[in-house]
């Protein structure tokens, strides 16, 4: 009979009771021994979810109190030295300073998972890093499952791909260096888990869907030799693109089997099915890990019949990824539209749908009919939707320019005209757009979306709220303010709410790292804006004040990206709609007297195709999207945009390209490493380097800040250098944020003085 499995479940829990307990952990409300028995009793409950669904081989390892990644460097005892922590000995409180930084260290460098919105801590490599096997919490975690009559299938991240997530600190050397004692501990984790009666092990190796130099690819099969002796079966794991290139590689690897992300890559399944080996099992990755639409049963049960008739038991099933980037579960959503939510599914549902399927498989479609008739009807009703086209928005796409994404003048020409009115001092000082999003704040939005507050009173208290961000603003002495954004829930989810095409969940979490979560919107439809989203609050703020306020949007990709996004339409094309009702935005903001407007796009890198070969398009693409957002506008309006917790060094010259007046970015966990591509490309207009991690509570020292800037200025001039935090201030309280701020505003002034001297 055909197994099912998964590569990995939500962490968080139905409600977030993961966010939950991790927050009253840092805040002290509950101490260590209550962090922990209620995380295992979190992850226990999963598991016998997905028994109850049946799911046979059970993963395990892949609930973690912070990140994956930061589990996987703690189970081969790859602590960075720096903060003088035994990996055998760590405790829970040290395990997160090494996530959040303590007052003598920076927390570890966090950047993106692959091309999704889940970020990762970067593990650090030097040349006298030493591993050595940690195995007690999985062996534990492990045993756990056991003692539920569960088969435990422990999820490894695998060793090359954990040492090219890495980056190499110090000097520069050859990763590969450190693969012989790393694979030396794996062989000794791996033999630990046999000895535990462990049958199978799932060992992931994501880097394999990218464009990988041959020295790598050269060491994966050598690796691979060396662990499967003493192993349990091996099930190796690739996703996120196709794997196709390395085929014949990946056939005869001495692993057990393969499992394939047949949602991303469908083409590779034909090149895989060829002569595939006997011994092997093939995993079929056919239900989307990574998008909330409800799998078409009938075309997937007839793309798995000819595939099981010729695997038969060596045929197993799951979805395409971890179900990590998936919302929990479909049926606590009571709000939603009746029409919208048949056509979708959650992490829960998704179990349903691969136990379907193997019914379907192993009795024939008769045995699923009715399962069969509400997935057509799903299917062709959202075909037939009214609410998903509007084709006007299509008419006014059509009718563009072919000149509409481009400013009127140049950056130098546009620089002056700012600069005549703005009147800016050297390195001039502003944030990224949100304060703290206190219990008040948060409260006053909840009554108000219960309809307890009416809107008169509503708006008086975001009002006090905004005044009090620029007093303080003001007080801290900053060049160009912002209002705060007390009157958002989340950087997307505001915008979607205001425009037509995106519905909104209740409880649609997915985990972004740590404690924080994110509600995407769903884009079902054409988009359009309805009326102004943000102009009221920015023409109130910019009352208050006579130093400029900037208006603050998210922009076309970062919107895009953090939605799940329908799959009926191009994202191409989905981009340019969003562009053009942000565009709007944009022109009304100008209209109202905002003349300094930041456009976010944190996500643009996280959207690059995996292989080389997509690149150009995306690009393309994505860079013209952005400049339809910020077009039409006068010289004199300055255009901003944001981008963080990505690697940008590969991608500058399209960076440049969307030819924004200033862009702030993320830089200072790396310690400015970023600021090396700037100098080797000359980036042509202002930059804002972030000069302290705003994802830490610790408040950085003048000396580190200084530090930062005096980097920076060797390799950005003087009069196009931005100074400012790393990303938004909303997840720290006020204390903390006027610490910083003071720090960061006092270095600005010391060097200042000393440039103009």
């Amino acid at each position: 009979m055909t197994t099912l499995h998964l590569l990995g479940f939500p962490r968080i829990g139905a409600k977030r009771e993961l966010k939950t307990l991790l927050e009253s952990y840092w805040k002290q409300e509950i101490n260590n021994e209550k962090l922990l028995n209620a995380s295992r009793e979190l992850r226990q409950r999963h598991w016998l979810l997905q028994k109850g669904a049946g799911i046979e081989q059970v993963p395990v390892g892949d609930f973690s109190l912070y990140d994956h990644v930061l589990d996987a460097q703690l189970l081969v005892g790859a602590i960075p030295s720096r903060f003088g922590f035994s990996a055998a000995t760590l405790t829970t409180q040290q395990y997160f300073e090494l996530a959040r930084g303590n007052d003598q260290q920076a927390a570890l460098e966090m950047t993106k998972w692959f091309d999704t919105n889940y970020h990762y801590l970067v593990p650090e490599w030097h040349t006298n890093t030493r591993f050595q096997a940690q195995t007690a919490q999985l062996l534990a975690q492990v045993h756990e499952a056991q003692a539920l009559g569960l088969q435990a299938k422990p999820v490894l991240l695998g060793p090359l791909s954990l040492l090219w997530l890495g980056k190499t600190k110090d000097q520069a050397f050859d990763k590969l260096a450190l693969l012989p004692t790393l694979l030396h501990t794996y062989q000794q984790i791996l033999t630990t888990l046999k000895a535990s009666q462990v049958e199978w092990v799932q060992i992931d190796e994501p880097i394999l869907a990218l464009d990988l130099p041959s020295d790598w690819l050269e060491a994966l099969a050598s690796s691979y030799q060396q662990l499967q002796t003493g192993s349990p079966k091996l099930l190796l794991a690739t996703y996120f693109d196709s794997v196709a290139e390395h085929a014949d590689l990946l056939k005869t690897l001495p692993v057990a089997g393969l499992h394939l992300d047949l949602v991303r890559a469908p083409q590779q399944l034909a090149v895989f099915l060829d002569h595939w080996p006997q011994d092997k099992v093939l995993s079929a990755g056919i239900i989307d890990g990574r998008n909330i639409w409800r799998t078409d049963l009938a075309k997937v049960l007839d793309k798995l019949q000819p595939l099981a008739d010729k695997l038969q038991q060596r045929l197993w099933l799951a979805p395409s990824c971890s179900l990590l980037h998936s919302p929990f579960d479909l049926a606590t959503e009571t709000q939603l539209d009746a029409d919208i939510k048949s056509w979708l599914a959650f992490a829960v549902q998704r179990l349903n749908e691969l136990k379907t399927l193997r019914c379907g498989l192993q009795y024939g479609a008769a045995a699923i009919a009715d399962e069969l008739a509400g997935s057509n009807h799903a299917q062709q009703q959202r075909r037939a939707s009214h609410l998903i086209h509007q084709p006007s928005v299509q008419q006014r796409l059509a009718a563009l320019a072919t000149d509409a994404d481009r400013r009127h003048s140049p950056y130098p020409v546009r620089a002056a005209a700012q600069q005549a009115w703005l009147k800016l001092p050297l390195l001039p000082t502003t944030t990224i757009g949100s304060f703290p999003q206190t219990s008040e704040i948060r409260r006053a939005r909840a009554a108000f979306k219960r309809g307890e507050l009416k809107p008169e009173q509503y708006q008086q208290q975001m009002e006090q709220e905004i005044k009090l961000a620029i007093q303080r603003q003001e007080a801290l002495d900053l060049d160009v303010l912002v209002h705060g954004e007390a009157e958002r829930n989340d950087m997307v989810e505001y915008f979607g709410e205001q425009l037509s095409g995106f519905v909104f969940t209740t409880n649609g979490w997915v985990q972004s790292y740590g404690s924080r979560c994110v509600k995407p919107p769903i884009l079902f439809g054409d988009v359009t804006r309805p009326q102004a989203m943000t102009v009221q609050w920015a023409r109130y703020a910019q009352s208050l004040t006579t130093r400029p306020v900037k208006g603050m949007l998210t922009g076309p990709v970062t919107i895009l990206q953090w939605s799940f996004v329908r799959n009926d339409l191009a994202h191409s094309e989905v981009c340019r709609q969003i562009a053009l009702a942000l565009n709007d935005e944009v022109r009304d903001l100008e209209a109202a007297g905002i003349r300094v407007i930041q456009i976010d796009e944190p996500a643009i890198r996280e959207g690059l195709p995996l292989k080389r070969a997509g690149h150009s398009s995306y690009l393309q693409w994505a860079g013209q999207a952005f400049r339809l957002s910020s077009s039409g506008v006068a010289d004199s309006t300055q255009i901003h945009t944001h981008m963080c917790y990505s690697e940008f060094g590969d991608i500058l010259p399209a960076i440049a390209a969307l030819d924004a007046d200033v862009i702030t970015i993320e830089t200072s966990r790396s310690n400015m490493e970023l600021l090396q591509d700037f100098a080797k490309f000359a980036y042509p207009n202002a930059i804002g380097p972030g000069v302290y991690d705003i994802h830490s509570p610790r408040v950085p020292q003048v000396a580190e800040v200084q530090h930062l800037l005096e980097k920076a200025l060797q390799v950005i001039p003087q009069e196009r250098l931005w100074v400012n935090p790393d990303c938004g201030l909303k997840t720290r309280n006020w204390p903390e944020v006027e610490a910083a701020l003071t720090v960061m505003v006092s270095v600005s002034k010391t060097l200042r003085a000393q440039l103009t001297a």
